[in-house]
């Protein structure tokens, strides 16, 4: 048991890599570290505790949080420091030696931090293994964001041949429709507008409750408060027509997709062992456009991965560029321990993959800017952030847009109408001026 007073008048910094499930993380582990007395670091002050949330997506992610870890001991030499997190938890003896580092807790272990932190004659490495991860932990943040981040789901029970994430995140589970539901409300009671469902593969909602997806959509819909509802990352075979249907005609859920695709190539799919074809990506994409024509989707795509042949690639890039996606989240193929596609040849060089990059990069722009030229003179609702930047403040529509106005006090953290125009001066978001409503 934890004595609590120990912890009064003390000071946590708090860093997270990652998606979005790492930050909603984040959140809940500082809010638990709060109710014991120990207050959240403000701007260049000293923390007397660091907790570093990390991600291991790809060896790029590896690295970043070795250099993430190097860098908070170096700013905070005195503090204790706890790495938790993907990268902690697949391979926590390599974080154990990095220069600082007091404790390593595994993904299971970071939803109780409070139970390790007094444990001073423990092991500094506490993890579980992948199959042992069956426990759901709930978690809902802001941050300093508008928008809230709820965790809806955890796990993952795919096995794409290039992916690490059921052995740092196990198996796929999730908490009950009502309690999503009770999270939601209680946002909305805290002043909360915008929510972000998140998790490892949302779409296998239900598996652990005998529930689904779709149940937990309309469920959500119902919630008072909430004005607005952004779907994360859902794989293209389980986002269904149902789904998007509902989506088009509910009241409260952003016209906002985000579908893996990962190539568009079908030979490569197979080689990656993903449970979809382009027919099927085609479909799903059609369908939303049909019923939502300014919709935002984007897609995850990988390139280079081992067996990827410059025709895979080219049929890819081809597939992608008819495609009516509004952007492009690009990786580089990272090889990864313990993962089937070390078995697969050839493999593609390092400069391959990047001019492969490169191109789909270039094609993401170009998708973009096209897609927030269409918005010019549309009228919209914004939510704008608490961020401010001299005079300016900035927010997002519903579709994805973001926007710069005047900073107005009264329009932050409320939909407010507005008129889009061109692009602002750094070519980062679109100028827009406060409609009349109506």
């Amino acid at each position: 048991m934890t004595d609590s007073s120990i912890f009064e008048n003390k000071i946590a910094a708090y860093y997270t890599l990652g998606c979005k499930l790492n930050f909603a993380e984040t959140s809940t582990i500082g809010k638990e570290l709060a109710q014991h007395g120990i207050r959240k670091a403000r701007a260049g002050e000293a923390a007397d505790i660091c907790v570093i949330n990390t991600c291991s997506v790809t060896e790029l992610a590896d690295r970043k949080c070795r250099q993430l870890i190097r860098r908070i001991h170096r700013l905070h030499p005195k503090a204790f420091i706890v790495a938790t997190g993907c990268y902690a938890q697949l391979d926590p003896e390599a974080v154990s030696r990095i220069d600082g580092v007091d404790l390593v807790l595994g993904n299971v272990q970071k939803a109780h931090i409070m139970q390790y932190l007094n444990r001073t004659d423990a092991s500094t490495v506490v993890t579980s293994p992948a199959r042992d991860m069956r426990a759901f932990a709930p978690s809902c943040s802001a941050g300093d964001r508008t928008r809230h981040f709820l965790k809806v789901q955890d796990g993952c029970d795919y096995c794409c041949t290039y992916c690490t994430i059921p052995f740092a995140r196990g198996r796929s589970r999730n908490g009950s429709i009502g309690e999503m539901v009770a999270q939601a409300a209680q946002v909305a009671r805290e002043g909360g507008k915008e929510i972000v469902l998140t998790g490892v593969n949302i779409g296998d909602f239900g598996k652990s409750t005998g529930e689904t997806f779709a149940g937990l959509l309309r469920a959500l819909d119902g919630v008072d408060g909430i004005e607005r509802y952004r779907i994360s990352s859902v794989e293209p075979n389980l986002i269904t027509d149902e789904i998007i249907a509902f989506v088009a005609q509910s009241r409260r859920f952003a016209p906002h997709f985000h579908i893996p695709l990962q190539s568009g190539c079908d030979e490569t799919l197979r080689l990656m062992r993903r449970r979809y074809d382009t027919a099927l990506f085609r479909r799903r994409v059609e369908k939303i456009k049909e019923l939502m024509p300014d919709a935002f989707i984007g897609a995850d795509v990988i390139v280079g991965t081992r067996g990827e042949t410059e025709a895979c690639f080219e049929a890819s890039h081809a597939f992608v560029e008819q495609l009516p996606v509004s952007q492009l989240h690009v990786f580089h193929y990272s090889e990864r321990p313990g993962t089937q596609a070390l078995k697969i040849e050839p493999a593609v060089p390092p400069d391959v993959r990047h001019l492969r990059s490169k191109r789909l990069l270039e094609l993401s722009a170009l998708k973009w800017k096209r897609f927030c030229d269409a918005q010019y003179g549309r009228a919209a609702e914004a939510l704008f952030e608490h961020t401010r930047r001299g005079n300016r403040m900035y927010g997002f529509t519903a579709n994805y847009v973001r926007v710069e106005a005047a900073y107005a006090a009264d329009a932050v953290n409320r939909l407010t109408r507005v008129r889009l125009g061109g692009w602002n001066g750094d070519g980062t978001a679109l100028a827009c001026t406060f409609a009349e409503e109506g």
